[in-house]
């Protein structure tokens, strides 16, 4: 059986740091420093859940599938899972592994910004595949 606790942590991690982003716009007493580590923090997260994502995809298609021999390595295990239906629209996957191999390697601010920029569609789909694979709503306690 897969634990999801740590998936389901660094989903909602992400899901109240990207809100405090969203709304940062509104607080005129956050000082440009705090915006920096606000926006810092979501691409930060945005990573670990993007980390914590993949190797439980990977689990569920060795566990739950039964498929043999998955990849271990993020852009592959991206592939089985569209090709097995988990995942939709394999490009926006690809898209979401390219700017996490991007904030890794290369500390642009467009490297950042792009990153910072996915977040919004990303979470939406890591929560569908989250739902996906636990077969239920997704819910949280604020």
């Amino acid at each position: 059986m897969i634990e999801y606790d740590k998936l389901k942590k660094s989903i909602i991690h992400l899901e109240k740091q990207y809100n405090n982003y969203l709304s940062m716009n509104g607080r005129n007493n956050l000082s440009q420093l705090d915006r920096e580590g606000i926006s810092e923090s979501v691409v930060q997260r945005f990573e670990t859940c993007y980390d914590t994502l993949w190797k439980h995809l990977k689990k569920y298609l060795e566990n739950e599938t039964g498929l043999p021999d998955v990849p271990n390595s993020p852009k592959p295990v991206l592939r089985v899972a569209f090709e097995n239906h988990i995942i939709e629209d394999i490009e926006k996957w690809i898209e979401y592994a390219n700017a996490r191999v991007g904030t890794a390697h290369d500390y642009s601010e467009q490297k950042f910004k792009e990153a910072l920029d996915k977040t919004g569609d990303f979470l939406k789909d890591v929560i569908s595949v989250y739902c996906k694979m636990k077969n239920e709503e997704w819910s949280f306690e604020k």
